[in-house]
């Protein structure tokens, strides 16, 4: 593994190969289930490399990956192209600055197991709502606050430190702290949940 660079959320990193497509062997069902939908422009915030921003590009009109780690972007932009997908811009930036870098406001804005690391949550929220549309939606993914010797995928222990994990409760209060609506809270198994949430 890299350094992380300055700015890396705490208890956020990628996995070693083959764990990720074992706890996510649907992942373009967990895109579509929190409602991204064909012609949305999307954010993947925090994007890493790439799971997730591939099965946006497949569905939405077009996909903006950012995260803080151009090496990790690197990756995600090698998957894609060999995916074939050319819907995609990808911007290495911090994700509290996230319409600045990317000003014009979008239908969604995608955050998958990152949010328990961000050390001002709300200052987050209020970030990704400046982004968003009238009525553009924000979802965050996380692990669900269970023991880390619990969440085991192949064999192994998994995910954030016990202690950094947030109930669907902690989250929804966090971002609708940044003026969002919490919409729907949604199962995404076989450890994490999905809340959304809709710009007021």
């Amino acid at each position: 593994m890299h350094d992380k660079p300055p700015g890396f959320f705490e208890g956020t990193e990628m996995p070693t190969a083959g764990w990720w497509e074992a706890l996510w062997q649907d992942p373009a069902g967990i895109v579509a289930k929190v409602g991204i939908k064909p012609g949305m422009e999307v954010i993947d915030l925090c994007s890493g490399d790439g799971w997730f921003t591939l099965q946006i590009a497949r569905l939405a009109r077009h996909v903006i990956a950012i995260d803080i780690d151009p090496a990790l972007l690197e990756v995600a932009r090698h998957r894609l192209a060999e995916s074939g997908a050319r819907n995609c811009d990808f911007i290495a930036g911090d994700a509290y600055d996230i319409a600045r870098l990317w000003p014009q406001p979008v239908d969604f804005v995608f955050l998958a197991n990152a949010f328990h690391g961000v050390p001002d949550q709300p200052r987050l929220a209020r970030s990704v709502r400046d982004a968003l549309k009238p009525s553009g939606r924000f979802a965050i993914i996380n692990w669900h606050p269970l023991p880390r010797e619990t969440t085991t995928v192949l064999g192994e222990p998994r995910g954030p430190r016990t202690e950094l994990r947030m109930s669907p409760d902690q989250a929804i209060k966090a971002a609708r702290s940044g003026d969002l609506k919490f919409a729907e809270l949604i199962d995404v198994p076989p450890y994490h949940y999905g809340v959304v949430f809709e710009r007021i």
